[in-house]
């Protein structure tokens, strides 16, 4: 099988670096993104400012491949924008991989072993996976393939309102009050659907403190806003983040300018509330009602960043190795599970924290973390260099992985965060916490790096 290509799923930044990271080995990749444009996700949140300098986003390899075609890249201290991220990264990075390497408008539909379900145990080893795509005209085709690697990321299944993993009831009949996404303000029709009028952000992420940002400028500026904030979690807690203590200033910056939003009184915060229904008014409001029947009364738009979620219904008939909690690999769930901790960096890891039953599949970025909240570029692009050593026989290389990222400055387990006067939070100075470091979100408004499929 040796001869057969390795199929990436997804032309985002993992996806994109694993490609580069193939080709500079030897081997053949194929990647299959369904968007139109590589970094799709990307695209769709240009305006958001990454809190991760450009040298932090360039994966090496890729790095490398651009040099060779003339590329140079922007400054590495500067914060990018999605749009720039996408524009001068992640489509000339498509570009230079070429045509024949990235498919875009592609689809994957499924993915499977040669002639056995997923029952089978034999030939499991010696027949190559199976990759179902779709292309733009609706055909479909079958693609042999000796290895997989998932990047497709989690951002086109964010996890819904409802406080107990599904959707509230009446969620999906005032899906035109809610949205999913942190709201572009320099888009006038966006702009028009939160001026003057009562908006509930529900989340404790970056995404939410970005969106708290954002809408407390408009507050200022635009007469009768009204923000209200709405937090699971019984008190705030740590939810500001590590502030001067951040190893990335920009992301510390954030949390300290949505905490000034509060001291400024221009949100009101809701504790404890897990939302169980949305309610219809008469005037087209909304009403949300919590599992204890609190209630938020007179609601015109929610802005609901809680979170994402792998999508795994594609993967059916693969045999994958995952976490009952977070539905990431087994190996690697208990480096990054946030009931145990948030802070320090996450433990090194690769292609055998990786690793499901399935031989020669693997899920990669934002996807591998399941439903873990917090993960770098960096982190993705390691575990693809992983990857792509193993799969070309230099196992002494997968198995050195070394990952160092910027502590958070602050410490607690996530998992307590519930209960009120149960918060530990320490504010730390320098490098270490708790845990030895912790994961990092990658922008400021997403809680993670998103690919796409």
């Amino acid at each position: 099988m040796n001869e057969l290509p390795v199929v990436v799923i997804g032309a985002g930044p993992v996806g994109l670096a694993a490609a580069a990271e193939l080709r500079e080995r030897g081997l053949t990749p194929l990647v299959f993104e369904r968007g139109a444009t590589a970094g799709a996700a990307v695209a769709e949140w240009n305006h958001v400012r990454l809190f991760s300098r450009w040298g932090e986003l360039v994966a090496p390899a890729a790095r490398r491949l651009l040099e060779t075609a003339g590329w140079v890249g922007p400054q590495p201290d500067s914060y990018p924008t999605g749009q720039q991220w996408a524009g001068e990264y992640l489509i000339p990075l498509a570009e230079a991989l070429g045509d024949d390497i990235v498919h875009l408008e592609t689809e994957v539909v499924g993915v499977t072993r040669r002639g056995r379900d997923r029952v089978v145990d034999a030939g499991r080893d010696s027949e190559p996976l199976i990759v179902r795509i779709r292309r733009a005209d609706g055909r479909e085709e079958r693609v042999p393939a000796r290895a997989v690697i998932d990047a497709s990321g989690t951002w086109g299944t964010p996890n819904p309102l409802g406080g107990d993993g599904l959707a509230a009831l009446g969620e999906t009949a005032a899906a035109k009050a809610i949205s999913y996404r942190v709201p572009d303000l320099e888009d006038e029709t966006v702009r028009a659907r939160y001026a003057g009028k009562h908006t509930v952000i529900a989340g404790s992420g970056h995404s939410a403190l970005t969106a708290i940002v954002a809408l407390a400028g408009l507050a200022k500026s635009e007469p009768g806003t009204r923000l209200s904030w709405v937090l699971r979690r019984g008190e705030i807690g740590n939810t500001f983040g590590g502030g001067a203590a951040d190893q990335l200033p920009a992301r510390g910056a954030l949390g300290l300018r949505a905490e000034q939003a509060l001291d400024d009184g221009l949100l009101r915060v809701v504790t404890g509330f897990r939302t169980a229904t949305v309610e219809p008014a008469t005037d087209g409001r909304v009403a949300l009602v919590a599992e204890a029947g609190a209630r938020i009364e007179d609601v015109d738009q929610v802005v609901a960043l809680t979170g994402f979620r792998p999508e795994l219904s594609w993967l059916s008939e693969i045999r994958l190795g995952l976490d009952p909690v977070l539905q990431a690999p087994i190996e690697l769930a208990p480096l990054i599970d946030p009931n145990v901790h948030s802070c320090g960096t996450v433990y090194p890891h690769g292609v055998n924290e990786l690793s499901h039953p399935e031989p020669g599949f693997y899920l990669a970025g934002m996807k591998s973390y399941g439903r873990a909240p917090t993960f770098l570029a960096l982190t993705g692009y390691e575990q693809v260099r992983s990857i792509a050593a193993a799969l070309a026989g230099d196992h002494e290389s997968a198995a050195r992985v070394e990952l160092s990222l910027p502590d958070t400055g602050v410490c607690g387990g996530a998992g307590i965060f519930d209960e009120p006067g149960s918060v530990e939070v320490t504010a730390l100075s320098s490098g270490a916490g708790c845990c030895g470091g912790s994961p990092a979100p990658e922008l400021i408004s997403l809680d993670s790096v998103r690919g796409s499929n």
